[in-house]
């Protein structure tokens, strides 16, 4: 039986293995790694440590589905949707430009639901923490060497990890990667991201008139959405608020690595003075009845980021033999 290995749990990776799954003509154990602790990637979803029931997105906020793509791969949303993992987006975003054709989801359970599903379905032994360094060659198998454990030999190897991850790899595939195709992926603009969410007690209220809203005219936060809102369901539980923010803005000076805790009370304070709320409900360290959620994507290389700016080149790889 072939080995299969796909490195990444995002929505690439996830689906990857579950379309392996279905349609390889024969059998194949699949295997999916993950260097972080969970499934998701840009489309995380943290849980409130007072209730699980309550969660919060700390990626991708909804899924938009264009003409084109309902075109090609509507049979994908009609599944998601038969399942309850996707329903229509109703509450307001403001903000939001729509265009001709496009629909908009949400996803109930948390954005990641829709990884863990097909996860799921693909029946795929997924390891996280899994940090993979080099692929070698050896004797026609694909050797793949993580920061821990012994290296592993598959058949065929699918790489979804961003861009500068994929550069950095050691090994024979460095050398497998034409200079044509090497300046095409150095070409991917990347910006960084960090995600912050804030769990609020049973019963509180943010009162206003949107689910989500996209800012403009703040240096820092880009988007900001009250998550029990946009799903519908009231404010039973928790009350979950993420906002994405711009960490290569000037305007908050911050040290990522090491402090995050300080980091997030910055970012909180320039929230409650973007939004006239008093501060003083945020301690250091939090109340008891709060709880924070925060999320960075970062690339292995510390100057780079994972988001990009602008469309770039597609950054999926298979290894076969």
């Amino acid at each position: 039986m072939a080995r299969v290995l796909i490195v990444g749990a995002g929505l690439t990776g996830s689906l990857c293995a579950a379309l392996l799954r279905k349609e390889a003509p024969r059998p194949v154990h699949l295997a999916v790694w993950d260097e972080a602790g969970d499934s998701g990637g840009r489309m995380s979803t943290a849980r409130s440590p007072y209730n699980p029931q309550s969660t919060v997105d700390l990626g991708a906020q909804y899924i938009t589905c264009t003409s084109h793509y309902a075109k090609h791969h509507q049979s994908f949303y009609d599944d998601l949707l038969a399942l309850g993992i996707l329903k229509p987006l109703t509450a307001p975003i403001e903000g939001m430009v729509m265009k001709e054709g496009d629909c908009n989801f949400m996803a109930p359970q948390g954005i990641s639901s829709i990884i863990k599903h097909y996860l799921k379905e693909s029946g795929a032994d997924v390891c996280f923490r899994h940090c993979v360094t080099q692929i070698n060659l050896r004797n026609d198998k694909w050797e793949v060497s993580k920061e821990t454990g012994p290296p592993e030999q598959f058949d065929i190897v699918v790489l979804t990890m961003p861009v500068p991850q994929i550069l950095q790899l050691q090994g024979d595939i460095a050398n497998l990667i034409s200079e044509c195709q090497r300046r095409q992926l150095e070409s991917v603009s990347y910006s960084s991201r960090y995600a912050l969410g804030l769990f609020y007690e049973a019963g509180t209220k943010i009162d206003v008139p949107w689910a989500g809203q996209y800012i403009t005219s703040n240096p820092c936060i880009r988007f900001i959405s009250i998550d029990n809102k946009k799903r519908n369901i009231g404010y039973r539980g928790c009350c979950p608020l993420s906002w994405p923010v711009d960490s290569a803005s000037q305007t908050v000076p911050c040290v990522w690595r090491g402090r995050i805790h300080r980091v997030q009370l910055r970012w909180l304070h320039h929230f409650c003075t973007w939004f006239s709320v008093s501060p003083t409900c945020f301690s250091d360290p939090p109340a008891s009845h709060h709880s924070l959620a925060g999320q960075k994507w970062i690339p292995a290389f510390e100057t780079s980021s994972l988001l990009p700016k602008e469309k770039g080149t597609a950054c999926d790889f298979w290894l076969m033999r």
